[in-house]
């Protein structure tokens, strides 16, 4: 007698749930699994990350970003259901209660297992005027068609009248999209409430972007505290107070503040949640508890390999590993996903930005003891025509000498130099070992000692001085 068919219900059709289901597909075919997926936008299986590269103009087109399509899953065997949001989760009678986004009407599906990838969402705090037309937070394909309206509705085609954009937040999207902007010809205002620009990077790094920031017309404001959004008469974001009793114009706000992962579904559900809110998982990605739910992307939780405890890092890379892993669970075989140690790349202009590990102020929360290490070099042999600066700085873990994190801002050719001390953070190396390493050299691509191989060195210097 054959087996019965399960049915795999997906919550999310983006990077996660969407290589989990096809991964599953993959290992099992329509006779032994029916795969269900909703997704609340119109679009599946798209870059993210790629957003502001089309709002600058960098990527011709909207579909560019879009890996497959809803009609590309569906042809694969997954029922499919756009504009349809999950709005409560039975686990006791393994179903879901899902909408449609547009005619209002409801119904229950039922699951044998299911995958939570509802992602994150952008950060709103709950100030006057915060949900004011013109007021954009960017995180999925569908905030970014929302921009790109907007952005074409109030833009000048015989450019008379000065575009003003306010970006609130300096972290990696309220930077990319500041730059986006200011190619689109709008004059920018960054405001932020840190030291510096970037807090993923350590200030005296962040330093270095805030310069940069300000070298291609970008006007940076730090320690500003954001108090409401100011709107006309038709309710339109108009301008942006701060604490300080200064207004910044506006025609479009974009927030940068941030993103928090989207588990009310599975809190309301009593899923287990970490500190930061993301859902709690074990190495196979199956939600703790419970052997039939799984869950991966932006909405969970990950193992942080440097300072030992689960952290929400929101990265389209570990989304679809985690649904490479979750589709594996689901057709029968077996993956694991062991953790991070926080790698990500970025760049303003011409200037690229890296960091990878622990920030001084994680290794402190984390109760490490370390010393630091920076360095100025350049992205290829000084004499080569078109040498440019680049700065590295290495936190070492005293008396061991363990690796605990790099940054790297510099010119062309210095972020993916961060892979290295990703590789070497995973391995548990410490910097006297980092320093033998058998990296490539020519002119063109580097010094004879890399700038990581130097920043090791003086890292070394340094542990040896603190008394290692």
């Amino acid at each position: 007698m054959a087996a019965a068919r399960e049915r795999l219900v997906v919550v999310g059709g983006d990077a996660a749930g969407m290589s989990a289901a096809s991964q599953a597909r993959r290992l099992k075919g329509p006779a032994e699994l029916e795969i269900v997926a909703f997704e609340r936008g119109h679009f599946t299986s798209y870059s993210a990350c790629g957003i502001p590269y089309w709002v600058g103009g960098l990527v011709p087109e909207r579909d560019d970003l879009i890996a497959r399509t809803p009609e590309e899953h569906r042809a694969r065997g997954i029922d499919l259901r756009t504009r349809t949001e999950v709005v409560e989760l039975d686990l006791a009678g393994a179903r879901v209660r899902a909408r449609d986004l547009d005619t209002g009407s409801e119904s229950w599906t039922g699951y044998d297992k299911l995958v939570l990838a509802t992602g994150a969402r952008p950060v709103r705090p709950p100030l006057p005027g915060i949900g004011a037309h013109g007021v954009h937070g960017i995180q999925t394909l569908d905030d970014g068609q929302r921009l790109m309206s907007d952005l074409d509705r109030k833009e000048d085609p015989a450019g008379a009248r000065e575009r003003r954009a306010v970006v609130v937040g300096a972290g990696y999207i309220g930077v990319e999209m500041a730059e986006a902007l200011v190619g689109r010809g709008y004059e920018v205002t960054v405001l932020h409430r840190g030291e510096q620009p970037m807090a993923t990077l350590d200030p005296d790094m962040g330093g270095l972007v805030h310069s940069a920031m300000n070298g291609m017309g970008i006007r940076t404001v730090s320690r500003a505290e954001v108090t409401e959004i100011l709107t006309d008469e038709q309710g339109r974001a108009r301008a942006v107070a701060t604490a300080a009793g200064e207004e910044y114009p506006a025609d479009v706000v974009v927030l940068g503040i941030g993103v928090e992962p989207r588990t009310a579904l599975a809190r309301a559900a009593g899923l287990p949640l970490g500190s930061s809110g993301g859902i709690l998982t074990d190495l196979s990605m199956r939600v703790r508890g419970h052997g039939n739910i799984w869950s991966g992307g932006d909405c969970v939780e990950v193992l942080d390999l440097v300072a030992g405890r689960t952290r929400h890092i929101p990265l389209g890379t570990h989304a679809n590993k985690h649904g490479q892993v979750i589709g594996s669970g689901v057709g029968g075989g077996y993956a694991t996903f062991p953790g991070v140690v926080g790698t990500a790349v970025s760049k303003v202009c011409e200037l690229e930005i890296a960091r990878t590990g622990l920030r001084e102020r994680d290794a402190r929360e984390a109760g490490l003891r370390f010393v630091t290490a920076t360095i100025a070099s350049t992205n290829t042999a000084g004499y080569y025509p078109g040498a440019a600066e680049m700065t590295v700085k290495m936190l070492a873990e005293l008396r061991t000498g363990r690796l605990l994190g790099v940054q790297i801002v510099g010119a062309a050719g210095s972020a993916k130099r961060v892979d290295v001390a990703a590789v070497a953070l995973t391995a548990g190396m410490t910097v006297e070992q980092m320093v033998s390493l058998d990296l490539g050299y020519a002119p063109p691509f580097s010094p004879v000692w890399d700038p990581i191989l130097v920043a090791a060195r003086k890292a070394v210097s340094a542990v040896r001085a603190a008394g290692a």
